[in-house]
């Protein structure tokens, strides 16, 4: 029995911290998938709930997924763990039969599940995190109240901290197609021999007055006492999407110039808005002074927006922006970038870097080349996350370390 609960703390543990850990890097993404279930059952009250429900919930996964796999606060971990499983899985079980979201946003970006992948998930899931519940009084605790509350305050900074970080500037860790280093086009192909979506046609056809349907197999099409009346195509299996869709640039002026932007071999800003009226404002002198720069070194800057034409044109004249706007699908604009604004540079299509508009370079520190500037911002913060990383496994080394020793200390005394 000890292995068995043994097996099943490993495993919930660490699917518990994988999910909170990979909501807590992209708090945005979790709130506007909470925004389409709040939306998809009607309850729209509770929109503006979204990102606090967001960060709680990264936060709440990822210290049960810590406290489980050390195996601390046992009795109020398991509480959780089996809680939280009898919420969801009933719950993803709903979303399963009527679909009203395709992705349940359980593991964020880093890893799409369909609605009953998840369920079949969550059932085993359940099944493991039983066995963590019925077996929680199997052992006697021998960690220090410390060594608990430690491992608690530890799991809560590390989940807040991220989701702080994260909002502030954007996912430091990014599962999204539109990563640094991506490239549109690619992203946009479907591979040779790729499955095409299927299709069932349902035939309506007329007699005496009343419709019927058919199939491909039985309808009338020899009988001449039936009326043909119309034909619906229903799709019956989901073909190969390719990560980047729905992805054009275009406006009533100069039309479609996708092709265009991605493939300049020079440099491209993207400045992506969803919603202007939404924008946060701080930047718009820095933005302004970034474009006109731009455009003296003869680089494109153009901003992607879901707004109307009668609000560009507000914005516009508002904040006497020189740069042109264009027309991107919402759904796209939300998963290039987690700011409102945010900036991405291309070139040839590839995405050579990203920032928050609390990070946008100053035209002052980008007078070299573009590509370099970019490598060596994009180093400088990779090598930032590798010390991060380090030292919170030492941590957690350290931690293990004295619970350890803590442990065997009070089994000798005994």
């Amino acid at each position: 029995m000890k292995l068995l609960r043994t097996i099943s703390r490993l495993l919930v543990g660490f699917l518990f911290i994988f999910s909170g850990f990979v909501k807590a890097i992209d708090p945005m993404g979790s709130t506007f998938k909470f925004k389409d279930y709040f939306l998809a059952f009607g309850m729209d009250s509770l929109v503006g709930l979204a990102f606090s429900m967001a960060i709680i919930l990264s936060a709440l996964e990822f210290c049960v997924g810590m406290l489980i796999l050390f195996n601390v606060h046992k009795k109020s971990a398991s509480w959780l763990a089996l809680l939280f499983m009898l919420f969801f899985t009933p719950l993803t079980l709903i979303l399963a039969l009527t679909n009203p979201v395709t992705d349940c946003g359980c593991f964020g970006d880093a890893l799409i599940l369909t609605n009953w992948e998840t369920f079949g998930k969550n059932i085993i899931i359940l099944a493991f995190t039983l066995v963590i519940f019925f077996t929680r009084n199997l052992e006697k605790d021998t960690n220090s109240k410390i060594t608990h509350n430690l491992m608690l305050v530890f799991s809560l900074a590390i989940a807040l901290g991220s989701s702080f970080y994260s909002y502030r500037h954007l996912p430091f860790i990014d599962f999204r197609p539109y990563h640094i280093g991506a490239n549109i086009q690619d992203g946009m192909m479907i591979p040779n021999g790729a499955p095409a979506d299927e299709y069932k046609s349902i035939f309506k056809y007329e007699k005496d007055g009343v419709v019927k349907e058919f199939d491909e197999s039985n309808y009338p099409w020899q009988d001449t006492t039936w009326v043909y009346v119309d034909v619906e195509q229903i799709k019956i299996k989901e073909g190969y999407k390719a990560p980047i869709h729905d992805f054009s640039i275009s406006n009533e002026v100069v039309g479609d110039i996708t092709d265009q932007v991605l493939n300049d071999a020079s440099y491209t800003f993207l400045l992506v808005s969803r919603h202007l009226n939404e924008i946060d404002l701080k930047s718009q002198k820095q933005i302004n002074e970034l474009a006109s720069w731009a455009n003296n070194q003869s680089y494109n800057f153009i901003c992607l927006t879901a707004s109307g034409d009668d609000e560009i044109k507000a914005f516009k004249e508002k904040h006497r922006s020189t740069y042109e706007f264009y027309a991107t699908d919402e759904i796209q604009l939300k998963t290039m970038i987690r700011s409102n604004p945010g900036l991405l540079l291309l070139q040839n299509g590839t995405i050579l870097n990203k920032w928050h508009w609390r990070d946008i370079p100053k035209t002052t520190e980008i007078k070299a080349n573009l590509a370099a500037y970019s490598i060596t911002q994009h180093q400088t913060l990779t090598n930032r996350l590798v010390i991060l990383s380090i030292t919170t496994t030492l941590l957690l080394l350290i931690g293990c370390f004295l619970m350890l020793k803590f442990r065997f200390g009070a089994v000798k005394n005994r």
